[in-house]
């Protein structure tokens, strides 16, 4: 079907009409966004219709992606924009006397991620969509997201995140397709002619209700669906307790179900909440698998082709009770045995790993699995015991460290490796790292199993969307055919030293920092200077990730120029965004700090126009839309080997900006790729780092013997807009319970800071700047997700594009 304008002009009349009663006069603008929304969803669904009846047709092999987030953003532009219908609708909304970039902005981003590995799980499924491959995902429903930011008096406060409103209209509610899942309760076996019969009694049931998502491929025939659960009580209403008025016991059941879809990563400070974060956990994994078996069985006869016709990927250690979870479904509902059902499992599933940090690789109490998931432990239990009888021969001094259960805890990364057939890094040193390091023994028993899958970015989203005018630059300099193929960015190399190119180049880079700052003023009054530099840090607060590092670098400028008003620097601007976990104590004093300093900065105008400081609140995809085409240098300074990959750094990369970082992560490629000349590192490599700690890392002897180190340390103590930050001080420096700079801020920023210098001297040759700026564009077509997606594709899940004729 052909939408053209007076088409779609049509179709959004009728939305008006229907769903709200209303003309498009009268309509108000979200009424009109709204209608707007619904268009497309019912042309996305056609288009999900058509793809997915032809990959029936071929039979085709299905991926399906776990993940805790999906930090999708947006959907009505990137739709439009993959359907290639952002011109008809505009027309069409102009016609009713309205803009659609105001309706852009009545959108919230949907609240159904936090960082990274929510943000890659969207890209990958654009690009899944783009490429054609069959896809599904699944998380969570989460009806008040991570949580809205705001900073009140320099301190970050947690408010619900009420996205829903504007949110609902892009899911399609799917309540035939419930599932139950049960949780508590205990375990009843029976033989039964022969037969193993188990009963799980006196469980909590709820019920998983799906919400469908669909996102569109660029210019194709995909289309991907993003299932979401919703936990709601499969219990009758209590209606007796009611009637005798205990409402609260009335209403108990209730409450208990939907408290698991409310809220992403509930603070797990408190027993409550872990229980409440493994209950997530596993009303994901169930409602998903049940879902995936039940669609396998509408086309296949029998689950014995499971592992030939399904890929089940789990994002990190969040999903891997997928593995008990699907050998309870094959034994406990399908009858099959424990050897036959555990080669389907491992067939089936795959693990990417995204960390190295031993704390941020789950572990659960052994106690309240027991509890909780009465049968899952049973089934965890057996896993342990048999690769312990299989291995402990030949690795006797290493299978404590890989066993699943130990000093009475549940280690989710060790069940992910052994339960999958295919275990990948998300960058090439990671991957190096997690061999030689986290799953050292693993690799030696399995060395086959490991493999790399560097991150990428859907590049559509963050060039042609994010950045127009830099796109058209590059439609006219190389054509359009790097949107479908991002490896031709690399023609763009023909231009470097193309005085014409570079000049325009700089232009759009200034119109794109004038434009956030007239952003910035109209939306929170802050008022940043588009001629200064703008050094831009985004990422989660955590420690590793080092933001104090960029902090000690930015007081120590504010102190030169304090002491020096007539001090001839390069004017800076430097932004952050990034929200701190509620319960992240250390990381909100980070927050903290940061806006103390630049509440300080903002009462000296001389000061502000040499070195200013903004921390942009509730930091979301939509925000980053706007300020990553304005950065001009990409802060990418986690400790070494601690940065999995990031992808920050690649989208700062695709819009022109040098990075400043370590030798970590994806930087490692990002610097093959461009050049040494053309990226600025420093600090320790990984290897270094590990020969510090094992010879004896001394903080606080830095502290006393390096003078520039002591002056900005000594500055937290006296502190910024009336708050001192000796607590933070004193953490860089002395420790209590831990040692001292567990991230050697301190040891890595006398090297920091020199590489801030070189950056300088690059940044006042303008003509080299932006010569480098287009290197780093040119050679960014190999961090694109469409290639990522294709690696996985072809290396671990072994699926083909649904292929078209070209009547289709």
């Amino acid at each position: 079907m052909e939408f053209t304008t007076s088409k779609v002009k049509s179709l959004i009349i009728e939305k008006l009409d229907k769903y709200f009663a209303t003309s498009y006069k009268s309509a108000t603008p979200t009424q009109l966004y709204k209608a707007v929304a619904l268009v497309i969803r019912d042309i996305l669904l056609m288009k999900k219709q058509r793809f997915n009846e032809e990959a029936r047709k071929q039979k085709a092999k299905k991926v399906y992606y776990l993940c805790m987030e999906f930090l999708l953003g947006r959907s009505l532009r990137n739709n439009l924009y993959n359907l290639g219908l952002e011109k008809q609708v505009r027309d069409a909304v102009r016609s009713f006397g309205a803009n659609l970039d105001n309706l852009y902005e009545l959108e919230s981003d949907a609240g159904l991620g936090n960082g990274g590995l929510g943000r890659l799980a969207a890209c990958f499924f654009d690009a899944l969509a783009t490429c054609d491959y069959p896809a599904m995902g699944f998380s969570i429903r989460y009806e008040y997201g991570l949580f809205k930011q705001k900073i009140v008096e320099n301190t970050q406060v947690e408010l619900p995140d009420e996205w829903l409103d504007t949110g609902e209209v892009w899911q399609m509610p799917r309540s035939d397709k419930s599932f139950e899942v049960k949780l508590g309760g205990r375990i009843e076996e029976n033989w039964e002619s022969g037969v193993l019969k188990v009963k799980h009694v006196d469980a909590t049931v709820v019920e998983a209700i799906p919400y469908d998502v669909m996102v569109s491929g660029y210019d194709g025939k995909g289309v991907s669906v993003l299932r979401l659960w919703r936990a709601t009580a499969a219990a009758t209403f209590d209606m007796k307790s009611f009637t005798q008025g205990d409402y609260f016991a009335a209403m108990r059941s209730d409450n208990e179900a939907e408290v698991i879809s409310k809220v992403l990563y509930p603070s797990d400070q408190h027993f409550a909440g872990k229980q409440l974060r493994l209950s997530q956990q596993y009303f994901l994994v169930s409602a998903s698998l049940q879902s995936i078996i039940k669609d396998h069985l509408r086309v296949y006869p029998s689950l014995n082709n499971l592992h030939k016709k399904v890929a089940i990927h789990i994002n990190d250690t969040h999903p891997a009770l997928a593995v008990p979870e699907l050998m309870r479904i094959l034994m406990d509902e399908y009858s099959f045995s424990w050897e036959r059902a555990w080669y389907i499992t491992v067939n089936t599933i795959a693990y990417t790993n995204h960390t190295v940090m031993s704390e941020a690789l789950e572990k659960w109490n052994e106690d309240l699995v027991k509890m909780r998931l009465p049968r899952i432990y049973q089934i965890i239990k057996e896993i342990d015991a048999r690769f312990y009888g299989e291995h402990r021969d030949s690795y006797d001094d290493a299978i404590a460290r890989m066993s699943v259960l130990g000093n009475g805890q549940v280690r989710m990364a060790n069940l992910s490796v052994i339960g999958s057939h295919s275990v990948n890094g998300v960058s090439a040193l990671h991957s190096d790292i997690i061999k030689e390091s986290v799953f050292r023994d693993f690799y030696k028993i399995l060395p086959e199993r490991f493999t790399n899958v560097t991150n990428g970015i859907a590049h559509r989203r963050w060039l042609n969307q994010s950045n127009p005018a830099l796109a058209s630059l590059v439609d006219e300099l190389i054509g359009e055919g790097y949107k479908k193929d991002a490896s031709k960015l690399i023609e763009l190399k023909k231009y470097i030293g193309d005085d014409a190119v570079t000049k325009r180049l700089e232009q759009i880079k200034h119109q794109n920092k004038v434009a956030f700052a007239d952003y910035i003023k109209s939306t929170t009054g802050f008022v940043l200077n588009p001629q200064s530099r703008f050094d831009v840090q985004i990422k989660r607060l955590h420690e590793y990730k080092r933001q104090l590092l960029n902090v000690l670098k930015i007081i120590k400028k504010y102190l030169d120029v304090k002491e020096n008003s007539n001090l001839d620097v390069t004017p800076e601007t430097f932004i952050f965004g990034a929200k701190a976990a509620g319960g992240y104590y250390h990381a909100k004093r980070i927050i903290s700090l940061i806006n103390c300093i630049s509440e300080e900065i903002n009462r000296s105008p001389k000061i502000k126009s040499k070195v200013d400081v903004m921390f942009l609140e509730n930091y979301n995809v939509s925000k980053a839309e706007r300020l990553i085409p304005a950065a001009e240098v990409s802060e990418q300074i986690s400790l070494a080997g601690k940065e999995a990959s990031g992808t920050s750094n690649m989208k700062f990369m695709l819009n022109g900006a040098i990075t400043l970082g370590t030798v970590d992560g994806a930087n490692v490629e990002i610097a093959e790729r461009v050049g040494e000349d053309n990226i600025f590192t420093f600090g320790l490599r990984t290897e270094e780092v590990n020969k510090v700690w094992q010879a004896g890392y001394n903080a606080s002897a830095l502290y006393s013997t390096n003078a520039q180190i002591r002056r900005v340390v000594d500055a937290l103590r006296v502190g910024f807009a009336g708050q001192s930050f000796s607590n933070i001080a004193d953490y860089l420096t002395l420790g209590t319970n831990y040692v001292a700079d567990p991230y050697m801020v301190l040891k890595d920023f006398d090297d920091y800071l020199r590489a801030a210098s070189d950056l300088d001297k690059a940044y006042a040759d303008k003509k080299k700047w932006n010569n480098m700026a287009l290197r780093n564009i040119a050679e960014a077509g190999i961090f694109a997700s469409d290639r990522s997606i294709r690696e996985y594709a072809d290396n671990i899940w072994h699926i083909k594009p649904v292929n078209f004729t070209e009547e289709e």
